[in-house]
């Protein structure tokens, strides 16, 4: 085992705060222990025994992944007093598992726009004493299910940007369904998009000069293979010819026939 999920920053304080979400708790974990606390009136148990939490893991050593159980499922919930006070807790339990040696990332959102990324990333290094950071996302819109894996990977380009150590991948399939292995496949393939546009700018002289003749060598392949991808190749190799109707010269099926077409 290298990592638990565990929910142990959703206090009971922190419950009321999300009664005038939009869209509550959308957290499975972070909703299981949202009605426990409420049930019971009781503190979250995670917490209240998270030293104990904290010894199994050195001695077996397992990382902990704190949860954001109280994450945004919207963007109009986005930063809110719930969120951020989660995370604040989130930072204490990091310096206790320090405290064992056990090993801690920080879970991230979610539904955030863009003009409140940054926040996230700030507080996060901030409260959580910069120990790694990793996001689902987030999701800039709310308004394309079934295209998550594009929505999401735009937030992640920008996070990553800020800082944010890893990326949880999102699929196609995020709010409909239970991926198949297209879904996983186009996921990890926009994911590796955003991780890399990040990275790039941030990259040495020498590594950017090495990146250039790989790029060359596949534009100059007979198939135009894909460098994120090796079985995919660009659009304009797979797609079909047919004659332009203005011009009667042969194009791809893509912008500049379609720019005629849609002009006529």
């Amino acid at each position: 085992m290298d990592y638990f999920t565990i929910h142990a920053g959703v206090l009971l304080r922190y419950v009321p705060m999300t009664a005038r979400r939009l869209t509550g708790i959308v957290s499975r974990g972070g909703s299981i222990m949202a009605k426990w606390c409420l049930s019971h009136h009781k503190e979250n148990f995670l917490y209240q025994h998270f030293r104990e939490i904290c010894e199994i893991c050195a001695a077996y050593d397992v990382s902990l992944s704190l949860g954001d159980g109280l994450r945004p499922g919207s963007i109009q919930d986005a930063n809110d007093e719930a969120q951020f006070a989660e995370l604040h807790t989130l930072g204490e339990l990091t310096k206790i598992a320090w405290e064992y040696d056990v090993q801690v990332m920080i879970e991230g959102p979610g539904h955030v726009p863009m003009q409140m990324i940054q926040r996230n990333m700030t507080e996060e290094l901030e409260h959580c004493h910069e120990a790694p950071f990793y996001t689902l996302g987030p999701l800039t819109t709310d308004i394309a299910p079934g295209y998550d894996h594009f929505t999401s990977g735009i937030g992640a380009a920008m996070i990553g940007w800020f800082g944010c150590a890893m990326l949880c991948y999102v699929t196609p399939k995020e709010h409909l369904g239970l991926p198949n292995k297209e879904d996983v496949k186009q996921g990890l393939i926009t994911y590796k998009i955003a991780a890399h546009a990040p990275i790039s700018p941030k990259a040495t002289p020498a590594r950017r000069s090495a990146i250039t003749p790989c790029r060359k060598r596949a534009s100059s392949s007979a198939g135009k293979i894909s460098l994120i991808w090796r079985s995919t190749r660009s659009p304009r190799a797979l797609t079909t010819t047919k004659p332009c109707r203005r011009s009667q010269a042969k194009w791809p099926t893509s912008a500049p026939c379609a720019a005629l077409n849609s002009a006529q």
